[in-house]
């Protein structure tokens, strides 16, 4: 699979520890290295901030997605190649999986959360056929990792529904993982082809 342009869920905080700043900085250094485009939420604040500003000083192209409702509150940043304002969250997701290939999650909060779960749940019903990941910084996400599994044994997840969301603490590999993955027939749920 061939990636030109990638989702990263981030939030509006870095966190407690600088190892998930550092982390947000290599994956936008890594995005601009492969000539890979960084679509986010639009903010200049936090890891949103942090992994724009990196992809961008690496000379990289970033496309910022934000309602005009959180432009100012989450201070809309504006050194991006493009910087979209939009009338809400619903069409900021819908916007932001439109221009990506691929998705990311960086560690982050509920928002974070939310898009991720929502974009996988698209890939489940058959609306795209586009991979996603989790950047499991610091074990960020291993216990999210371990909650998913068991929603497969307790028969509420089928596991290549599960197999669609890849998971590494590097990068390069995650990226790899992302290229490498494709859709079956199994994993779709509708009839719907993937997009």
């Amino acid at each position: 699979m061939s990636l030109h342009s990638i989702c990263v869920f981030c939030g509006a905080s870095t966190g407690h520890d600088p190892i998930y700043r550092e982390a947000a900085e290599t994956l936008g250094q890594t995005l601009a290295r492969h000539g890979i485009r960084l679509v986010y939420g639009g903010g200049a604040v936090g890891l949103m901030g942090v992994v724009a500003d990196a992809a961008m000083a690496a000379g990289g192209e970033v496309i910022g997605i934000i309602p005009q409702s959180l432009k100012d509150a989450e201070v809309g940043h504006t050194g991006l190649t493009r910087l979209e304002v939009v009338d809400g969250m619903h069409a900021r997701k819908a916007r932001m999986a439109e221009l990506s290939d691929a998705f990311i999650a960086l560690p982050g909060g509920l928002g974070t959360l939310e898009e991720l779960f929502e974009v996988w749940t698209w890939g489940q019903l058959g609306y795209h056929g586009k991979p996603l990941g989790l950047l499991d910084t610091n074990h960020f996400y291993s216990k999210l990792s371990q909650f998913l599994d068991h929603l497969v044994n307790e028969g509420f997840v089928k596991a290549p529904h599960r197999g669609m969301l890849q998971r590494s603490d590097s990068p390069e590999a995650l990226l790899q993982l992302l290229q490498d993955w494709q859709p079956s027939a199994e994993t779709r749920w509708s009839k719907r082809a993937p997009a």
